[in-house]
């Protein structure tokens, strides 16, 4: 008789247990914005949303918002830090190509030999950090799982493009995943539509960037550092309809409707978009609604849990709820799901 692999054991169920974030201390009002492109506090507002967004300094590095945010989540959860199983870093910002950020930060945060590693999702990287999370949980590779969303987008925005100087910020959220009794992470509706890649994108590669200059191409040439290029109308109409049936499908997974839940927490990518997928959805005017682009501009990997933060800590939701978060954006890549607050 052949040898079987003994099956791995984990928690029947896995939860939020902890959520934290970091705000730069630096504000960008509009008006600061309207040095850079030719536009008006009016066009900003009512194009986005957007009054103003947080960049970092020099000393608030991608690791450093992350250590910051982690330890509010572990705080929260009432863990400590050698409990962790692993560290998931979601960035497109952490501009080093190796080693992962997440070992350092790991290692900063004292979680011993505890697997780390990054992902590049985009917008949707909290949500896809989530679904591995909730896996190793009940997967038995792990107790808790420390889930990051953060970005330095400052470094890769081109003040001078008009269509999109205004639209990005920096900033960390994280989240502790762990064992729970019941139900706490619904399934993770996540996927991913390649053929549009080229709709949010990095205007060029860093070999390309960085090529050193020759006779044929021009000795001297400046070096124009990469920036984040958008075609907002074709994001716009992808992210409300689209994106409106894949929040449906993670309600219908999760076994909940609309009435039942006690927030909504998309992307803070457009209030626009956030507005349309609300009435596509048919929301109760009674379920509150994350809003906290307007202060922060787009994160997009930490957008989710930094908005989750912010409600929990303005009494906009409570412990408990039951809120439904989804994340769209490069890739394209998206990520939804129906999750216990904590």
């Amino acid at each position: 008789m052949s040898a079987t692999i003994k099956p791995a054991t984990g928690a029947q169920y896995s939860r939020i247990h902890g959520v934290g974030g970091y705000r730069p201390t630096r504000v960008i009002p509009n008006s600061e914005v309207l040095n850079w492109i030719d536009s008006s506090d009016e066009w900003i507002r009512t194009r986005s949303g957007i009054a103003e967004r947080r960049w970092a300094g020099p000393e608030e590095s991608v690791a450093e918002m992350s250590v910051q945010a982690a330890g509010k989540a572990v705080a929260m959860a009432g863990i400590r830090p050698e409990q962790i199983g692993g560290v998931i870093v979601a960035t497109v910002s952490h501009l080093k190509q190796t080693p992962a950020i997440a070992t350092e930060i790991a290692q900063r945060l004292g979680c011993g030999t505890a697997p780390a590693f990054d992902i590049s999702a985009a917008c949707a990287g909290f949500g896809y950090g989530l679904s591995l999370a909730d896996g190793m949980v009940r997967g038995g590779s792990a107790e808790y799982v420390l889930v990051i969303g953060v970005e330095r987008l400052s470094d890769l925005t081109d003040v001078t493009d008009r269509s999109t100087a205004f639209i990005f910020g920096d900033g960390a959220g994280a989240a502790i995943v762990g064992p729970s009794d019941t139900p706490g992470i619904g399934r993770v509706i996540w996927g991913s539509d390649g053929s549009q890649a080229d709709v949010i994108s990095q205007t060029q590669a860093w070999d390309t960037a960085f090529a050193k200059p020759d006779a044929v191409n021009g000795a001297g040439e400046e070096i124009k550092w990469p920036a984040l290029r958008m075609e907002g109308q074709t994001v716009f109409r992808w992210a409300v309809y689209d994106m409106a049936k894949v929040a449906e499908q993670a309600l219908e997974a999760a076994g909940i409707t609309a009435d039942q839940l006690g927030a909504f927490i998309p992307h803070q990518a457009n209030m626009r978009i956030i507005d349309a997928m609300v009435k596509k959805l048919d929301l109760p005017p009674n379920v509150p609604v994350a809003r906290d682009i307007a202060e922060t501009g787009n994160t997009s990997a930490a957008s989710i849990p930094l908005a989750m933060e912010r409600m929990l800590e303005r009494g906009e939701a409570k412990s408990g709820d039951l809120a439904l978060i989804i994340g769209f954006g490069a890739g394209l890549v998206y990520a939804a799901a129906v999750v216990t607050l904590p």
